[in-house]
Order: structure tokens, then C-alpha cells, then sequence
């Protein structure tokens, strides 16, 4: 589904990712795994369009998105939850949720049941502020934020960070749910090895901004974890 060929960027004169080439195959869960500053967040920004390409290419079902706005690429069906959230602070639960309707299709100004069944949370909460949520209140408000608008992929960057383990692994029984029964296609960033092997199907590994391993789940032994992923 999502396809990045050759791709290179640059922070000023800082070579970010090199001829970088990746894979996230339709309705599977693609974990991107690595240490603190090898790329990862990076490349979520470069297909999200928040940061620029220098070469290569970055193909959403044989659509290229580097000629689209950051705006636009919502419209072809991507969801994106950032690290750390972005909720808004100072919106309802239910203003936060509503910024995504315009890009649904025309004439559908409701937010879709669905996520309030995912998240019942939210529906108690519609009229309290962002801000006066919990860590996984919030968690939950920009998951559900990127569902609004029914993507095709979802993109989770940290998606664990900082929440209390209750709520971790109910994210990730919905992540899962999201995946093997809604048909969703799901791209994670994940630091943490029991959430990314109970959720994941398929791993990738950047070091230095590169890809350096990739496979099954199955196939993410010791020698790779020690080699790449521990600290």
C-alpha cells in the first residue's frame, strides 16, 4: 500500500535518511522499530509532508504524495497521531474530534459512532477540554481524531508513550481490532518490544536512517534486538 523508494533528507547540512526504501503492505501492521535518532519520527513527518524530501519517493497505492499539500494527504486516506499527541488543549473532546470532518465526504458532519464505540471515554467526556484529560484520555482523543476521517492507513507514532499500562493495552487491543477486523492498514512507531510483538505483523528496523532489517514478527530474534534495539 505505502511504498518508499530511494529516499533522502536532510536537516540543513544533517543527511537524516539515506536512499531510504521501505515497504507497509496493505491490512497488515508494519512496526518501525530503532533507537532515539535513527529516523524514525522523521520519515513519519516526510510522508505526512511536515517535513521536506530532498530525492526519492513515497507512494500511497501507486499514487505518488510529494506533490500533494500537507493538507491533502488526509483526503487520500491517511490518519496520522503524533508523538506526544497535539491534541488541543483548549477544545472539548468533542471540538477536538469535529476538526476532522470537513475532509470526510460531502455533507457528512457527524462524527461516526464508531469511534465512541471504541472509545466510550469520549462520549462521557464530549464537553470537558482536552487538557483536563488524563495522559491516556488524551491518547485515546488523537486516535480517535485520526479515525475521523476513515482512513486507510493509520499512522502511530509512540503510540505507548508515557500512559499508565491499563490503557496501553487496551490501545492495543484496538489497534488489533482496528487491523484484523476494520481492514485497516497500520504503520506504528514503537519503542517497546511486548506491545510491538502483540500488535505488529511485519517489523522494520532504521539505524543511522537507514533500513537495516525487516521481516515477519516472528523474525525479530535476540541478535537483532541486541544489535539494534537495545540501549
Amino acid at each position: 500500500m505505502l511504498e518508499i523508494e530511494s529516499l533522502n533528507q536532510y536537516y540543513g547540512e544533517s543527511h537524516t535518511l539515506w536512499d531510504l526504501n521501505m515497504s507497509v503492505p496493505e491490512g497488515k501492521c508494519t512496526v518501525l522499530m530503532g533507537r532515539n535518532g535513527v529516523g524514525k519520527t522523521t520519515l513519519l513527518q516526510c510522508i505526512m509532508g511536515l517535513v521536506s524530501v530532498k530525492s526519492g519517493d513515497i507512494t500511497l497505492s501507486g499514487q505518488s504524495l510529494l506533490s500533494m499539500e500537507t493538507e491533502e494527504r488526509p483526503r487520500h486516506g491517511i490518519g496520522y497521531v503524533p508523538q506526544g499527541r497535539q491534541i488541543f488543549p483548549m477544545l472539548t473532546v468533542q471540538e477536538n474530534l469535529e476538526v476532522g470532518l470537513p475532509i470526510r465526504a460531502k455533507g457528512d458532519r457527524q462524527i461516526p459512532e464508531f469511534i465512541f464505540d471504541l472509545f466510550p471515554v469520549l462520549k462521557e467526556m464530549l464537553h470537558r477540554r482536552g487538557g483536563d484529560l488524563s495522559g491516556g484520555q488524551q491518547q485515546q482523543l488523537a486516535i480517535g481524531r485520526a479515525l475521523v476521517v476513515e482512513p486507510k492507513l493509520l499512522i502511530l507514532d509512540e503510540p505507548t508513550e508515557g500512559i499508565q499500562p491499563n490503557i496501553v493495552q487496551e490501545i492495543g487491543d484496538i489497534i488489533r481490532m482496528l487491523n484484523e477486523k476494520m481492514g485497516l492498514t497500520v504503520l506504528l512507531v514503537e519503542q517497546k518490544l511486548p506491545f510491538a510483538r502483540k500488535v505488529g505483523d511485519v517489523f522494520c528496523i532504521l539505524d543511522r536512517g537507514r533500513q537495516v532489517a525487516s521481516g515477519d514478527i516472528e523474525q525479530l530474534d535476540e541478535r537483532l534486538i541486541k544489535e539494534y534495539l537495545t540501549v
